[in-house]
């Protein structure tokens, strides 16, 4: 997919660059593989926002997407790619032999009418699934588990991947694209190829109203802000209040790690942050 440009005819068109998704399928979703979901305006089950700046937003259906691909040595044909406004890579429809559909997340290089499957000795093909220890040495992978069974939860956004770099018994050692490497069990599901869409980084939004149909509402600096509101806030004129950058809550940011410790630390084996 290319990017493509529109003539300055009006302020918010002239720094607009989009992702050209005229290859994708451009009508609804398959019906059945969909599902309502309530909007939540960044709070949690006891109303407190917790994701600040969030609301709005156009409507959308939730696809449902099969992160695990457990239907094994079942082929399936790829009917049409499609734009998800859940996620920010594309999503296929496949439909397989038994003819029963599903959606998957789409690698690179992935059309219509392809042949996907999963399986323990599937070829070494965008699209196809197996488990870490049926993949080659080298070979670039996404949507992989974390724990079997579980469904991939690692390179599931657009453009990103994992690449196998060795084994350490029933371990299999996987490089991120962040430079950390980290251990997963072998018998752990991975998809071939990298995820699609990778020219999303390079968009520009070009007005603040296309945030708004994203569900992102205006952002305000903590120096903007009364005292009672941010550690920022006050004073007279602009100023930085004479202190380290620090959240709403005064914890310090811009730096500070805020990782716990968590059982699955020793499966970690160089961290992407020296």
């Amino acid at each position: 997919m290319a990017l493509k440009t529109f003539n300055p005819t009006t302020p918010s068109l002239r720094g607009l660059v989009l992702v050209d998704r005229s290859e994708l399928w451009k009508g609804g979703p398959f019906k059945t593989l969909t599902t309502g979901v309530a909007k939540t305006g960044g709070r949690n089950q006891h109303g407190h926002i917790t994701s600040f700046n969030r609301g709005g937003g156009a409507r959308k259906r939730l696809r449902l997407v099969d992160f695990k691909r457990r239907k094994f040595d079942i082929g399936a044909t790829v009917e049409r790619i499609e734009h998800d406004p859940n996620r920010s890579g594309y999503i296929a429809l496949i439909k397989y032999d038994d003819g029963e559909h599903a959606y998957i997340l789409a690698p690179q290089r992935l059309q219509p009418g392809d042949r996907v499957i999963a399986g323990e000795r599937a070829d070494i093909k965008p699209g196809n699934a197996m488990p870490l220890k049926s993949v080659p040495l080298g070979t670039i992978v996404h949507n992989v588990e974390m724990q079997p069974g579980r469904g991939g939860q690692m390179a599931r956004a657009a453009g990103t991947y994992v690449q196998l770099v060795g084994r350490d018994r029933e371990f299999a050692l996987l490089r991120l694209t962040s430079g950390e490497v980290r251990m997963v069990r072998s018998d752990c599901m991975a998809t071939i190829g990298a995820v699609s869409n990778q020219d999303k980084a390079n968009q520009k939004i070009g007005k603040a109203g296309r945030n708004r149909w994203l569900g992102w509402r205006p952002h305000v600096r903590g120096t903007a802000m009364n005292p009672v509101d941010h550690p920022h806030g006050g004073g007279q004129g602009k100023t930085k209040g004479g202190r380290h950058p620090v959240t709403p809550w005064g914890k310090p940011t811009k730096g500070k790690r805020t990782r716990l410790k968590k059982p699955s630390d020793k499966l970690i084996l160089r961290r992407r942050r020296p």
